[in-house]
């Protein structure tokens, strides 16, 4: 059974929530059939169901009484560059739970995925209208990409009316990752999108919302906070309720459809939702 979100969130560790997640799921982000499989050995690991037992070094087992199974350096021709949106927004938080930190989990269980196929991967975060590189494709990747999801922090607002990617490679496949509440002013996510998606690259995007910023169930007046601007309003709740809950379903109903564009995957999440489960739909809709 996967572990609920909130626990997942108690352990305040996130290598350890990645790897759990990654490890119910048992699968891989593609098909490739050449992870960890190469001339140059670079470690050892313990034997896990899927491998191949051929694998398995018989003469350690035979000192030391342990399945361990030879990693090699090879990558796969598969490139994974993960995007974080570290704009205010954000920070929203439902029942201790906040999108930033479940972003994060989601990210360093995919990044665990990638690595157990030996995919090349890299970070990215959208902050402060700019598109910065957090950890660039190389060796140890993995490693600095769970400590800059760590160490990442939201604040300020993302506008930008023409956004791009850096130069990409375009001679091999990339998987693009983004990781967001995909609320926008103008139309800068979708800009974004249609900027980067093309046949050599597929996008997935993981739109994380709360329950109850959607549902909307308040009464009396209220103190809004707008986390990208700081600005505040007061208003009276259910004043507005109505009128919020029809503007909210228009927005998402036009961006799922204006996302129905090739090589595009959009993957709509609630806050409450087992990482694990939200993954793996995510990977029945990937072409790779």
């Amino acid at each position: 059974m996967a572990p609920l979100t909130t626990e997942l969130v108690k352990l305040n560790n996130l290598q350890l929530a990645g790897k759990l997640v990654s490890e119910q799921l048992m699968l891989g982000i593609h098909s490739s059939k050449r992870s960890g499989v190469g001339t140059e050995f670079e470690q050892y690991r313990h034997y896990e169901p899927g491998d191949d037992p051929k694998r398995i070094d018989w003469k350690l087992y035979a000192r030391a009484g342990k399945h361990l199974v030879k990693e090699s350096a090879t990558e796969s021709n598969l490139q994974v560059r993960m995007v974080l949106d570290l704009s205010g927004s954000m920070n929203y938080a439902e029942k201790g739970i906040s999108r930033l930190h479940y972003c994060k989990i989601l990210l360093a269980s995919l990044a665990y995925l990638a690595y157990r196929q030996s995919d090349q991967m890299s970070l990215y975060s959208l902050k402060n209208g700019a598109l910065q590189t957090l950890v660039p494709n190389g060796k140890s990747a993995f490693q600095r990409i769970l400590y800059s999801l760590e160490k990442a922090e939201a604040a300020g607002n993302w506008q930008n009316e023409n956004p791009k990617f850096p130069e990409f490679q375009t001679k091999q496949k990339e998987l693009v990752i983004i990781a967001s509440d995909f609320l926008q002013v103008g139309e800068e996510w979708l800009q974004l999108i249609k900027n980067t998606a093309s046949p050599r690259r597929e996008v997935v995007i993981f739109q994380v919302l709360g329950e109850e910023e959607l549902d909307f169930k308040l009464e009396g007046f209220y103190r809004f906070k707008d986390l990208e601007t700081g600005k505040e309003y007061e208003l009276e709740a259910s004043a507005i309720k109505e009128e919020f809950r029809t503007a909210s379903a228009s927005y998402l109903a036009q961006l799922e459809e204006a996302l129905r564009i090739p090589n595009v995957h959009l993957v709509r999440a609630s806050l409450h939702d087992p990482i694990s489960g939200v993954i793996s739909e995510s990977l029945k809709k990937m072409k790779l």
